[in-house]
């Protein structure tokens, strides 16, 4: 126990993470996005006229339309969410870790070192797989949800990330 030290450590000479550059998600990540969004929005605007349709006599003109304006708010709202959700999304793998950033109003900043990862998966969505995308899963120790996903990235970029993940996970065993 005499060889047991606790230094202070200076942290304004750590490595900073804000400072790595980040990958975009591919562009053809956002014909994905604004297709789901159109779906969303499709079933809200069935909702609405199934609603109008069943119920016409005790819905007043006044309150239909007032319902459509909400309708057609929440639905601007939506893709103008999803919009800025892409545009805020991206990703570095390092040497020790990958880093994705996330976050329309708060920014969230996840670094998972390589020695944490358990277990990589890659999935492919209906939609993105017209475009040729994929999702790549990085799952930690503990818990049945992925800690980390990265969606948006070519089939055969999340191939070759997978790939790298299992290297990484392969050494520490």
């Amino acid at each position: 126990m005499e060889d047991f030290t606790n230094e202070v450590i200076n942290t304004k000479q750590l490595p900073r993470y804000e400072e790595v550059p980040l990958t975009p998600l591919h562009p053809k990540y956002l014909w994905v996005v604004l297709i789901n969004s159109f779906i969303i929005i499709a079933v809200l605007v069935v909702g609405f006229f199934l609603l109008l349709s069943f119920d016409k006599e005790n819905i007043s003109p006044k309150f239909s339309m007032q319902l459509g304006s909400v309708v057609v708010v929440v639905s601007f709202f939506i893709l103008f969410l999803s919009v800025l959700g892409f545009k805020k999304k991206a990703y570095a793998f390092r040497t020790h870790d990958v880093i994705f950033r996330s976050g329309i109003i708060a920014t969230n900043t996840m670094v998972i070192p390589y020695n944490r990862v358990q277990h990589v998966a890659l999935h492919e969505g209906f939609v993105s797989r017209l475009f040729g995308l994929a999702k790549v899963e990085i799952f930690t120790a503990g818990g049945n949800a992925s800690d980390l996903e990265i969606p948006g990235i070519t089939k055969e970029e999340a191939e070759n990330i997978k790939q790298l993940l299992m290297g990484k996970i392969q050494k520490q065993l």
